[in-house]
């Protein structure tokens, strides 16, 4: 039985940055396994974002699963749901629920700072009891930043901005539109009061660090269905991740997730811990599924140097140690890819094709040079619909 990998570094695709003399982050990192995999196998571009969505990791990560995003996408708060384990009703509607900072009425950052999980546990279930006379409303806390929000029995048809996509933006010009946004605004309205003087943002201040704002409410949509992946391609699978999001994807392909003790989402996440979870997941499972957020969130910060060391450690801890493993096998493949760009410059999501790098039985070379995306145009090998990439991965 053939063992397959695919391996995601979030965000990692990028522009040409003068900090690096007029190079990308992929070609200014010192990346030689995933290097070897393109002059080994087989490298090319794919579009993960579909013509008029919206570039984001949920469109992109599903596209990367082989689920096209046009079909079976609701909304990205939904999917965070599913990985939550939060139960609605196909009427209701589920809002991704960021803390934010703002400065002079425009998005400093997306984060409050990575606020701390308990930090922000405490704000949100404060800031649910005040709310608690409106049953129609529900908050659920998350991880850092990162919560949601189930609001039942409003009809809502609005468009909604992602806060790290507006970084430097007007608060104004990006505030929810459409049917029942005022329903929204005052809800942020409400949390801007309620945190503006808190315990928590005095201390914060104090410490130099970023206070909550507000609530940001975005990435809405109803209750998501997917088809089982092990039925849609045959082979049974198991993810690593530490961001609702991909979670949320496993769990609605029926995948099977795999904890790994220091992920976290971050810069500072355990990089060896998530390849040596990999090689272990490989001796049960036909298909393994790692993902990585650090560079994208370094994409977000616009810390080229960050990203450039989270490729770094991608490349060493993850991929060689994984690919090595791999060769121990009868049958092996190997992929690995960003989802989508996060260039450094506008730390914001772009919808460009991003480069892969494709290795193992039957993946024949076309161009023997390192891991780019200017390598990955010259190859002429392009993949226009990123769902059926899944399919060429498995049956190629």
């Amino acid at each position: 039985m053939t063992k397959y990998v695919i391996i995601v570094p979030d965000g990692a695709a990028d522009f040409p940055l003068d900090v690096f003399d007029g190079q990308t982050v992929l070609e200014a990192a010192d990346i030689p396994n995933i290097d070897s995999i393109c002059i080994e196998g087989r490298q090319g571009i794919v579009k993960t974002i579909p013509k008029g969505m919206a570039a984001g990791s949920d469109v992109a990560q599903m596209s990367l699963l082989g689920y096209d995003p046009k079909k079976f996408y609701s909304g990205r708060a939904p999917i965070e749901a599913a990985a939550m384990g939060i139960e609605v009703t196909p009427d209701d509607w589920i809002f991704r629920c960021n803390l934010v900072t703002f400065s002079d009425k425009v998005m400093a950052d997306h984060s409050a700072g990575h606020i701390s999980t308990d930090e922000a546990r405490k704000l949100i279930e404060e800031l649910a009891a005040t709310m608690a006379d409106d049953p129609r409303i529900k908050f659920y806390p998350g991880v850092s930043y990162r919560h949601l929000c189930v609001i039942s029995d409003i009809n809502f048809k609005v468009t909604t901005v992602p806060p790290h996509d507006i970084i430097g933006g007007k608060i104004s010009k990006n505030l929810p539109k459409g049917k029942n946004s005022d329903f929204l605004n005052d809800m942020m309205s409400q949390s801007q009061r309620f945190f503006a003087n808190h315990d928590i943002n005095r201390v914060r201040r104090d410490l130099g660090e970023n206070p909550v704002s507000s609530i940001w409410l975005w990435g809405q949509g109803k209750k998501a269905m997917m088809e089982r992946f092990s039925a849609r391609f045959g082979v049974r699978g198991a993810a690593i991740t530490a961001v609702d999001l991909v979670r949320g994807l496993a769990k609605l392909v029926h995948f099977d997730l795999i904890e790994v003790e220091g992920a976290t989402g971050y810069l500072d996440t355990n990089y060896k811990g998530k390849g040596e979870a990999a090689i272990e997941a490989i001796k049960k499972y036909d298909f393994v599924f790692v993902h990585i957020e650090a560079p994208d969130e370094a994409g977000h910060s616009g810390d080229a140097e960050a990203k450039k060391k989270a490729m770094e450690q991608i490349d060493k801890h993850i991929v060689g140690p994984v690919h090595e493993a791999l060769k121990e096998y009868d049958s092996y493949r190997i992929l690995v890819l960003p989802d989508h760009p996060t260039p450094v410059e506008t730390q914001a999501h772009s919808d460009e094709p991003v480069p892969f790098a494709m290795a193992g039985d039957g993946i024949k070379g076309i161009l023997e040079k390192p891991f780019s995306e200017e390598n990955g145009h010259e190859s002429g090998f392009r993949i226009e619909c990123g769902h059926e990439m899944m399919e060429y991965f498995l049956k190629v």
